[in-house]
């Protein structure tokens, strides 16, 4: 479509890791196989949390919404990167590009919030553990899930409108696997400065200001946990916390890499890696990082294996 002297965008290409197939091959085998354990881990996580009685507590309940916005994160990037690699087409539609960008930033926004009432929870429940059950009850934890919805929204609402009304006439041509935002402003027809503050400052106050709340929680922690004089309880109370830390400093950690800084200079193909860990590592690891360091949930999983083992022997 021609309007004056420039064509309207009406799809673009999205390049992938641009290598040969041979590669392209090996690349769509291990990313199908993380994408298979990612859904088999978090979709096991969020079944527990909601069949067994055992785990029907706030953390749990954090934790399989956690699990599901990891879903939903991979699954809006990597059946569309992978049916590219495999058919050899790398095209997206004008509307699915945009689509794509903001359901993503729309479910990461959301966790790096349900990351921040992650601590929190843990701030209670070893802060003030005898009033932890009424502190947290189900509609405190209704509303916190509400807020962080609602938060995930609004911080992104600013640039996504911002984005909508950028003219793109062309080039097409996305260096990433998926619609991000660095790589669709390239491609701009005009002044991308007011889009790129708009980036920068909302990813920052979404990163830094959720990640200050998560650090006062811990320092509270700590110093509750120092209080406490056994060895024995110190490490039982600090022991629930480590798996959201390990969390933390992944995501949090690939998350400022990527989007805190302005997008100067030829950096996107290391975006690519960094969003390799937050689109599909992080989500993959989630589930066995928080089972591993569980014994509730590690308990739950023995019960099913049991059940089933006792069925198949009927």
């Amino acid at each position: 479509m021609e309007k004056g002297n420039k064509t309207i965008v009406t799809e673009f290409i999205l390049l992938g890791f641009q290598t040969v197939r041979s590669v392209e091959i090996l690349i769509f085998i291990t990313f199908f196989f993380v994408y298979a354990l990612t859904i088999m881990g978090n979709v096991t996580l969020i079944t527990l949390v909601l069949t067994n009685h055992h785990l029907q507590l706030p953390m749990y309940f954090f934790l399989s919404n956690l699990s599901f916005l990891e879903l939903m994160i991979t699954s809006t990037v990597m059946p569309k990167m992978l049916i590219n690699i495999i058919t050899g087409k790398k095209n997206i539609s004008f509307v699915g590009c945009l689509t794509q960008s903001f359901f993503y930033f729309l479910m990461g926004s959301t966790e790096f919030f349900i990351l921040a009432v992650m601590s929190i929870d843990r701030y209670v429940a070893i802060c003030y553990p005898l009033r932890y059950a009424s502190i947290m009850n189900s509609k405190a934890c209704f509303q916190l899930l509400l807020g962080s919805w609602v938060g995930g929204f609004l911080i992104i609402l600013v640039p996504s409108i911002v984005t909508a009304g950028l003219s793109f006439c062309g080039p097409n041509i996305v260096n990433h696997f998926f619609c991000d935002s660095a790589p669709l402003l390239k491609l701009v027809c005009g002044d991308t400065s007011l889009a790129e503050r708009v980036d920068f400052g909302t990813s920052s106050i979404l990163l830094l200001g959720s990640l200050l709340i998560t650090v006062v929680s811990y320092i509270y922690i700590i110093i509750a946990v120092l209080k406490i004089p056994s060895a024995q309880g110190r490490q039982k109370a600090f022991s629930t916390c480590v798996s959201h830390i390990t969390v933390v400093i992944l995501y949090y950690g690939s998350s400022i890499f990527i989007y805190v800084r302005p997008t100067k200079g030829n950096i996107l193909d290391f975006n690519k890696i960094g969003t390799v860990l937050n689109t599909m590592v992080t989500p993959m690891l989630n589930p066995f990082i928080y089972s591993l360091r569980n014994e509730k949930v590690k308990d739950s999983l023995r019960v099913i294996f049991n059940q089933r083992k006792l069925i198949l022997k009927k």
